[in-house]
């Protein structure tokens, strides 16, 4: 989503990057992302209809989930999200990712390599027809050029707020303390979620944001949303972005956590 703006007090929260284990092993991952079509997956592309897959946007080819622009005259605002059928509240999620190519014309600044999963989403079906982003959290991810630093698995917060240190956080979007991803390479996004409670973003195995209570910014969301501000947000729908910038996803599978908490 939109610019970063950078957040001091997050540098004393995360003294270990390491402090969230990831492993396979044991553990019965869902594949929300079969490998072939993307059935169990509802496309919402802002000015269309639910499940108009404008321009062919998102496909699958050689394995692959992809977002693609070449179909586009120009890109003019129509930010786009394919949500998986299910919602969740507490789970682990891997997502494999990588930028590809040239960034659609007219695509905005702000969203040259810029893509992201979009977490405790509302649904698909209450999004509006010209709405661009949905109420959710979003682990925001970027890519950066040969030189110069930019994170990745940023938080940003359409339609929410969190807290951090104790202290909720009103800006739109927080910056992680991860490297610097560059070029065509693939990276591992990883979120682990309990609920409303505590969540954690983490790049390529290191814990880079931790926050907690996310809740609902009510001066953000339409008049007909349903949900108050300061409302709880527990669960939701996880979406793949589609922002003007082309990017494959390799993996999207999910560790359910219910059972355990």
């Amino acid at each position: 989503m939109k610019k970063i703006l950078p957040l001091i007090l997050l540098m004393s929260l995360i003294s270990c990057k390491n402090n969230v284990q990831s492993t396979d092993v044991s553990e019965d991952w869902i594949q929300l992302f079969n490998g072939h079509d993307l059935e169990d997956w509802n496309i919402k592309i802002a000015g269309y209809p639910l499940n108009e897959n404008y321009a062919n946007t998102f496909r699958v080819e050689d394995g692959l989930m992809k977002v693609r622009y070449e179909n586009y005259d120009t890109f003019t605002g129509q930010f786009g999200h394919i949500y998986y059928k299910q919602k969740f509240s507490k789970y682990k999620l891997r997502v494999e990712y990588r930028f590809v190519g040239e960034q659609a014309p007219g695509g905005e600044g702000w969203a040259y390599k810029n893509s992201g999963v979009m977490y405790h989403c509302q649904s698909p079906e209450s999004i509006g027809l010209d709405q661009s982003f949905p109420v959710s959290l979003e682990g925001q991810f970027l890519g950066g050029d040969d030189e110069g630093e930019r994170s990745t698995m940023n938080l940003c917060t359409p339609g929410t707020h969190v807290m951090i240190n104790g202290q909720l956080v009103t800006q739109h979007c927080i910056i992680s303390t991860s490297i610097t991803t560059r070029g065509e390479d693939w990276v591992t996004a990883e979120f682990v979620v309990y609920g409303d409670s505590l969540i954690h973003h983490l790049v390529n195995g290191d814990t880079v944001l931790t926050f907690t209570k996310p809740v609902i910014d009510g001066s953000q969301v339409s008049e007909d949303f349903t949900l108050p501000d300061g409302f709880p947000v527990e669960e939701g729908y996880i979406s793949l972005q589609s922002e003007s910038h082309p990017i494959d996803f390799r993996k999207v599978k999910l560790l359910d956590l219910s059972e355990d908490q």
